[in-house]
């Protein structure tokens, strides 16, 4: 089975979050989600998982060998069984996955409606130079001329699509193909992450992604009962940015020479700003989960709003391109036309 979506880690987690919270054990949690579970390939995850867990007797290990949990929720699964708190950390995993299944979805649908805008243009260009400009030739050719200059060269162009349309469309086939590789693929995702973190335009906004990620991983640590030490071991793992994982590493190394968390985030500029000044409040207070809950939540409203001004600035620009591209078209056509029609009026 390939790795569950975080839809379904979200459901999973909460699920069995309010079956502990209710007494029930985690075997016969299992159990119960088995029966309620239609027969397929859930019901058979479940059923290996209730086996390893009979013979184990442990929830982590039942995770671990099912291979469609992520390492990080089986590592705070781990930790939960040992500090007898896997309700609650149960409870944060299923928030942390909605989370980020949210913002996942909003960074799909800020990507997918440009690319439909994108893909209108090109078939309303691909439309006006195969079928329209051809008419217009035929028009001109009868009046005794021809197209010229730039519509004449847009002409061409309309008549070698036409001869090599089979390339064309084997080159759209294997762009669509590429789509959806890098849509649906985990090695697509990631390949598409890394050169999201080197493209100018998103740079900022992979990075403010990553600190979201850094802060919520944090608050799930804390608030499951880890040190800050242990914290940024689990929460090393959940971070895949390099900048910030190098940030990471570098926090870790100035504790170990005693310096203390809020300083250590301070001086690596993990945060800046207003978050800065939050952990060291919250370091000094001794609330720091709910601190780091706090900068992820705004974060993550940042992002959004990010998003939304980026999809608000590429709608207007995409519909300008198009206009002045179709504007260009029509009036190297029709320009000369009204030429000719005045010359035998």
């Amino acid at each position: 089975m390939k790795t569950l979506s975080n839809t379904e880690l979200t459901t999973f987690c909460s699920q069995f979050a309010l079956i502990l919270r209710s007494g029930i054990s985690s075997l016969e949690g299992l159990s119960i989600m088995q029966e309620d579970t239609p027969k397929g390939e859930g019901q058979e995850l479940l059923s290996g998982m209730i086996r390893t867990m009979e013979e184990t007797g442990s929830l982590y290990e039942a995770l671990t060998a099912s291979e469609v949990f992520p390492p990080y929720l089986c590592s705070m699964v781990e930790i939960g069984e040992q500090s007898g708190r896997l309700d609650d950390v149960m409870a944060s995993l299923s928030e942390h996955y909605r989370r980020e299944d949210e913002m996942a979805k909003n960074i799909k649908s800020a990507v997918s409606y440009p690319l439909v805008m994108l893909g209108m243009m090109i078939v309303v260009i691909f439309v006006l130079i195969v079928k329209v400009l051809p008419v217009f030739n035929e028009v001109f050719q009868q009046l005794g001329t021809g197209l010229g200059g730039i519509s004449g060269t847009i002409l061409s162009l309309g008549k070698t699509v036409s001869r090599y349309a089979l390339v064309f469309v084997l080159v759209a086939a294997v762009i669509a193909g590429l789509f959806l590789y890098f849509a649906f693929t985990i090695k697509g995702r990631r390949q598409i992450r890394v050169f999201a973190r080197s493209f100018l335009p998103t740079r900022k906004l992979m990075e403010k992604i990553a600190c979201s990620r850094f802060a919520s991983g944090m608050y799930l640590s804390l608030s499951s009962g880890l040190d800050t030490d242990q914290s940024l071991e689990m929460v090393s793992r959940l971070v895949d940015h390099p900048v910030i994982q190098e940030k990471i590493r570098n926090i870790q190394a100035l504790i170990l020479e005693g310096t203390s968390f809020a300083d250590a985030v301070s001086q690596t500029n993990m945060f800046s700003g207003i978050y800065a000044r939050m952990v060291s409040i919250g370091y000094k207070t001794g609330a720091m989960d709910d601190v780091m809950k706090q900068i992820s939540v705004q974060y993550d409203e940042e992002i959004d709003s990010r998003m939304s001004d980026l999809v608000a600035k590429l709608e207007p620009t995409l519909v300008a391109i198009l206009s002045i591209i179709v504007g260009l078209i029509l009036l190297s056509v029709m320009l000369p036309l009204m030429g000719i029609m005045s010359n035998i009026g």
